[in-house]
C-alpha cells in the first residue's frame, strides 16, 4: 500500500480589524487553486533513478500546473535535473530547487544560494574527504567505476560504486547495498569519526548518499516559498523512511506528505487528489 500522511495545518488565528484577506500572489492568480503548492522529489518520484521523465508524467504535471503551483526539490545539481526533466525545466515548474534548495529558482529567476565549503571551511573539509577516500579504498565491492566523491555547491555526494556506473551497474549495486548495507555502515563510520561537525548524512537514490550541514535537508527549500501565501504544501517522495533523503520534508509539519514507490504511483495519487 502507498503511504499517505495527512496532517492538520496550523495557521495563525484571525485578528480583528486587520486588512482584507491576503490575495494570492499575482503571478499565480490564473491557477484554480493558487494557494496550494505541490513539491516533488525527482529520482523515483518523477523519473526512474537518473533516467528521464516520461510523457505520461510530463503531461500530468502540465495539467496539474493549471490547478496549483508545482515545484521539484532534489539533491542533485541543476545540470543533472535538466538531463532528467528536460531542457525547459525552469519554465515547466513554478519552483526549481537543486541541492535541496541551496540553489533555487522561482518562475525561472535564480534566488539566493548557499555554499557548503564556505560553511564548513577548508580544514574540516579536507579531513572529511581524506577519511571518506580511505574508507572507500577499504570496501570490498564487486564493481567500481568513477566519481566516488562529487563536490556540489551545497553538499558533497559520496558513491561507493561511483557515479559513472551504468544503469545496469546501478541496479546491481542497489541490490548488493540492500543486502550488505554498504552505505548505512559508511554513514555510521562518518558519524562516529566527525560527531561535532554538525553534518547530516542522507541516503538517496540507488548508489550514493549526501553530506550537508544539519538543517540543509529538503526542508531548506521551504524558506523560499514562505512569503507566497500557500495554505497547503504537498510533498511527494519515495525515500520517506528515517535516514532517507525525503524523510525530513515528508515529516515536516508544514507539509502534507505522500510516500510513493514509482513515477506511475505519483501519477495515480495526483489523479486521485486533484481530479486530473
Amino acid at each position: 500500500m502507498t503511504a499517505i500522511r495527512s496532517k492538520i495545518l496550523y495557521h495563525k488565528p484571525k485578528t480583528k480589524n486587520k486588512n482584507k484577506k491576503k490575495m494570492p500572489i499575482q503571478e499565480f492568480a490564473y491557477k484554480e487553486n493558487p494557494e496550494t503548492l505541490v513539491l516533488f522529489d525527482v529520482d523515483g518520484t518523477l523519473t526512474p533513478a537518473r533516467l528521464t521523465i516520461s510523457d505520461e508524467v510530463r503531461d500530468t504535471l502540465k495539467k496539474l500546473r493549471q490547478k496549483v503551483c508545482i515545484g521539484f526539490v532534489g539533491g542533485s545539481d541543476l545540470s543533472k535535473q535538466v538531463e532528467q526533466l528536460g531542457p525547459t525545466v525552469l519554465n515547466d515548474f513554478d519552483y526549481c530547487f537543486s541541492e535541496n534548495g541551496l540553489t533555487a529558482y522561482r518562475l525561472g529567476q535564480e534566488m539566493a544560494s548557499q555554499s557548503f565549503i564556505g560553511w564548513i571551511g577548508e580544514e574540516k573539509y579536507n579531513k572529511l574527504v581524506k577519511f571518506a577516500l580511505r574508507y572507500l579504498s577499504e570496501i570490498d565491492l564487486p564493481v567500481r567505476r568513477g566519481t566516488f566523491i562529487e563536490f556540489r555547491n551545497g553538499m558533497i555526494n559520496i558513491s561507493p560504486v561511483g557515479r559513472n556506473a551504468s544503469t545496469q551497474e546501478r541496479n546491481d549495486y542497489e541490490k548488493y547495498d540492500k543486502e550488505h548495507k554498504i552505505r548505512e555502515k559508511f554513514v555510521a563510520a562518518l558519524e562516529k569519526e566527525f560527531p561535532d561537525y554538525g553534518l547530516t548524512y542522507s541516503i538517496g537514490g540507488q548508489i550514493s548518499f549526501d553530506v550537508f550541514p544539519t538543517g540543509w535537508d529538503k526542508t531548506y527549500c521551504l524558506q523560499h516559498v514562505k512569503n507566497d501565501g500557500f495554505k497547503e504544501i504537498h510533498f511527494f517522495g519515495d525515500k520517506t523512511f528515517k535516514g532517507g533523503n525525503d524523510y525530513e520534508i515528508y515529516e515536516d509539519p508544514r507539509t502534507i506528505g505522500h510516500a510513493v514507490n514509482s513515477p506511475a504511483d505519483t501519477v495515480r495519487i495526483l489523479k486521485e487528489i486533484f481530479h486530473l
